[in-house]
């Protein structure tokens, strides 16, 4: 059977568009209304690194959420390339606390960074760094996929360890800062720290629509800056590469694949189930409240979708009614071949 084909529905533009630029893309309009309907309070398309829809305001940075989980795994691809790290490499050869466990010393940071290392984690409330290295392991490394703040703490401890070593400064959010979001020239609205005062890696970073995008484009550009890698190129793609226990998610970004993971957050998506019917290629990176970064690079595309977090029904375990694949489907037109 041939894998569907998309395109671009016809629809009415939302905004006129301004001098210079392209006129709005198909379904523009309807996108706006559908996400504005659900607590939408911005929305940014770009094709080919052009503005095709916007809504009136994407200037005014918001709580990325779980959606900062995904700049952890370009973090881990940065490391990479400076020899900090190998994806495969045991975490236990930093954390020697690890050590002599027969479990966790085998836990590799690409464990880590799938979700696939043992460590179970409530969803929102994220420990300090050391406390979640403490924290007891429920599953055998690469048998589960468990979504939650830990094992990005962990990684935040470890990558802290490892700058150190070397005689940098331990501050992973820096490292950040420095090696992807200033070259890309990214501008920070802010970043929570966690309960022992380090940066969170699982959520807190605050970023403008119009700032969350840009790294949406170096993603879609092959993680390449002015045409040479700012990352390691093989760690880059392993990021987008799904584990046994969810093909559905890689390494921090979510992906549009059939899993048999049945865990809330997997299932707080239907890009699973309308997998066969969305681009191979894309990418998204997601957070609380329905933060979206999708990121299609056959389609050259880049959408982000932001949105005011109820935290009130979160925590009463109520699930909004915003659909990922009918959102995108107003910008997305299926076909046959």
């Amino acid at each position: 059977m041939k894998r569907t084909i998309l395109f671009f529905a016809a629809a009415v533009a939302a905004q006129p568009a301004a001098a210079g630029e392209p006129a709005p893309l198909p379904g523009c309009a309807e996108a706006i209304a559908y996400s504005e309907a659900n607590s939408g309070v911005a929305l940014l398309i770009l094709e080919d690194g052009k503005v095709r829809c916007r809504s009136a305001d994407i200037a005014t940075p918001q709580e990325l959420w779980s959606g900062t989980k995904s700049l952890v795994g370009l973090m881990a691809a940065a490391g990479a390339q400076d020899g900090l790290l190998t994806l495969d490499e045991r975490a236990s050869e930093t954390l020697a606390e690890w050590r002599g466990d027969p479990k966790k010393e085998q836990i590799t940071l690409r464990q880590l960074l799938s979700m696939t290392g043992g460590q179970a984690s409530t969803v929102g409330r994220a420990q300090g760094y050391l406390d979640s290295v403490k924290a007891p392991l429920t599953a055998a490394p690469g048998s589960k996929f468990q979504y939650g703040p830990a094992p990005m703490q962990i990684f935040g401890e470890i990558m802290r360890r490892k700058l150190v070593a070397k005689g940098q400064d331990g501050n992973a959010r820096h490292y950040v800062e420095r090696r992807i979001l200033t070259p890309l020239g990214v501008t920070i609205g802010s970043w929570r720290s966690g309960p022992d005062g380090a940066p969170l890696m699982p959520q807190g970073l605050v970023l403008a629509a119009s700032e969350w995008a840009k790294i949406g484009e170096f993603v879609r550009g092959g993680g390449k800056l002015d045409g040479k890698p700012l990352v390691d190129e093989l760690a880059f793609a392993e990021l987008f590469k799904g584990s046994q226990a969810n093909p559905a998610y890689g390494l921090t970004w979510w992906l549009p694949r059939s899993t048999p993971a049945v865990d809330i957050v997997t299932r707080s998506t239907d890009i699973t189930s309308h997998a066969n019917e969305l681009p191979a290629d894309m990418v998204v990176a997601a957070g609380a409240g329905d933060q979206r970064l999708y990121i299609i690079p056959s389609l050259r595309l880049t959408i982000v979708r932001q949105a005011k977090l109820d935290l009130a029904a979160l925590a009463a375990g109520e699930k909004g009614d915003w659909s990922d694949w009918r959102f995108l489907s107003l910008l997305l037109k299926a076909a046959s071949d």
